[in-house]
């Protein structure tokens, strides 16, 4: 690419800076606001309406937080059920998404409206909940995830990245004696990585924010995932009527904890998201503008 020397292209060049520095600052700014304001005190809090630097560092929200062992098996929950989740997800949306990739496989156009049309109408909450109830899923961790295991939007970006692989290699791969599980799991996937990191990542952030299901199917609140347990701190901070099994002599702090639950929540996920971003955009492209 030509760097533009004129005057014309140098200032273009200032402005574009400027303005998307600017823009960038409006998107972190509320970032740097929770996380500051999660460290000072609640009566900075309640005076100031904007924090960026506490005047007076207090780690009184996170001492509350994680007062109890409760806080820990939530986040044991959540962890084990993103991790599992998503590999289960990623393993039926792959199979699924290779089948209907494959241009001769018979029924493809009536299976693909059968995806597409529950992205715009869905059986509802209480068809779901007799659902789960039936298959004895109620109580257990398999409710999370098997309701929610194929996401149809994930699936077309899946399905339209895998039918933009070569068709020569499939075919070279079945020359060499290679069934349709070898193409898929040597081939395919490999050459996949992109995609397949931007999807597990959308799986990932599903699984880990897991709530509305958790309340619904989970009668135990030794079962609860993160998010559950933390909006019960929330309301606990509040002075709400609240009953649980958190056991802590701490007293909760009712405005900074609001800032510190958000941290708690969000931290694991931007601390993955480096790990996956190369692979991020060029993923989300390519799977869904070709096909």
């Amino acid at each position: 690419m030509v760097e533009d020397k004129s005057f014309g292209g140098r200032m273009f060049s200032i402005v574009n800076f400027s303005l998307l520095t600017i823009i960038a600052l409006i998107t972190i700014l509320p970032f740097l606001h929770v996380v500051a304001g999660s460290f000072t005190t609640s009566a900075e809090m309640a005076v100031k309406k904007f924090i960026l630097i506490p005047t007076i560092w207090s780690f009184d929200a996170y001492k509350f937080i994680f007062s109890t062992d409760t806080i820990f098996r939530a986040m044991g929950v959540s962890a084990g059920t993103t991790l599992i989740g998503t590999l289960f997800s990623m393993l039926m949306s792959c199979l699924m998404g290779y089948g209907l990739s494959r241009r001769d496989l018979d029924g493809r156009r009536v299976i693909m409206f059968m995806v597409v049309f529950t992205m715009l109408f869905s059986g509802g909450m209480i068809p779901t909940f007799l659902v789960v109830k039936e298959l004895g899923l109620i109580d257990s961790y398999a409710a999370l995830i098997i309701p929610s295991a194929i996401s149809a939007f994930n699936l077309i970006i899946l399905k339209n990245f895998f039918q933009n692989i070569p068709e020569g290699l499939e075919e070279s791969a079945k020359i060499d004696g290679c069934n349709d599980f070898g193409i898929l799991f040597r081939i395919v996937l490999p050459l996949s990585m992109p995609a397949i990191a931007t999807i597990s990542l959308f799986y990932a952030v599903t699984y880990w924010n897991t709530y509305l299901s958790a309340i619904i199917y989970l009668n135990d609140n030794a079962k609860w995932p993160i998010q559950v347990l933390l909006r019960q701190i929330v309301v606990l901070a509040s002075g709400l009527d609240y009953s649980s099994d958190l056991d802590t002599a701490v007293p909760p702090p009712d405005q900074t904890i609001k800032m510190a639950v958000i941290v708690v929540a969000t931290m694991p996920i931007l601390v993955v998201y480096p790990f996956l971003q190369k692979h991020f955009a060029k993923g989300a492209l390519i799977g869904s503008i070709k096909g």
